[in-house]
């Protein structure tokens, strides 16, 4: 029998994730697959704002425990502490739409992490996702694109940045065309990402 977990308590101590998505979901069902067989890590809740959101059917077909919020609730005092009864390693905002207000940051400082369909810090900002990024960019005519990994702090889209990923802007390049390139380097790094995130924080 292996008992190297005795010389390392933090071996077995295990790392939940809480993911905070809005829409359809398919980092959140990235991030999902990618941790099924990571021993020690875990993805315990998914928050959503939106009662319609695909995400939803992502956390029932995976038996994930779902936590429906209101603006009311998401602002109130009690909501950090309520995240907290899960003891989450990190909280991942994979396509959450809304800002993180100040309390929740302070509680969970340096363990929110945020992911942007955009080189930050440009295109950063309120309304600044989804389409809206990419007609943005392809107006500008920027040459490049691409996704930022960054901790999350009380401004939009401001903190420290830990993964950037890019892609070319061809000519006739549509919000369309350029949102499927984006896709895939999300799916491609945000979850990997994560888990070095996961390996440089101390559990308690």
């Amino acid at each position: 029998m292996n008992h190297d977990y005795l010389n390392n308590p933090l071996s077995m101590v295990e790392k939940n994730l809480i993911v905070f998505a809005s829409g359809a979901g398919s980092n959140a069902r990235q991030i999902i697959n990618y941790f099924r067989n990571k021993k020690g890590i875990k993805v315990a809740l998914i928050v959503c704002n939106n009662p319609k959101a695909g995400v939803l059917e992502i956390a029932a077909a995976e038996k994930i425990p779902v936590m429906l919020i209101n603006k009311e609730k998401f602002l109130s005092d009690a909501f950090p502490d309520e995240l907290d009864n899960y003891r989450p390693a990190l909280i991942v905002l994979a396509g959450f739409l809304w800002q993180i207000p100040e309390n929740m940051v302070k509680k969970f400082a340096g363990k929110i992490i945020n992911l942007h369909p955009a080189l930050l810090p440009a295109y950063g900002g309120k309304g600044m996702y989804g389409s809206n990024v990419h007609n943005a960019v392809i107006r500008a005519k920027e040459k490049e694109s691409g996704i930022t990994i960054h901790f999350v702090d009380e401004k939009y889209d401001h903190g420290q940045i830990i993964f950037q990923g890019k892609c070319s802007l061809d000519e006739n390049e549509t919000a369309e065309s350029l949102a499927q390139k984006i896709h895939k380097l999300e799916h491609a790094h945000f979850p990997p990402t994560i888990e070095n995130v996961l390996n440089d924080i101390h559990v308690k």
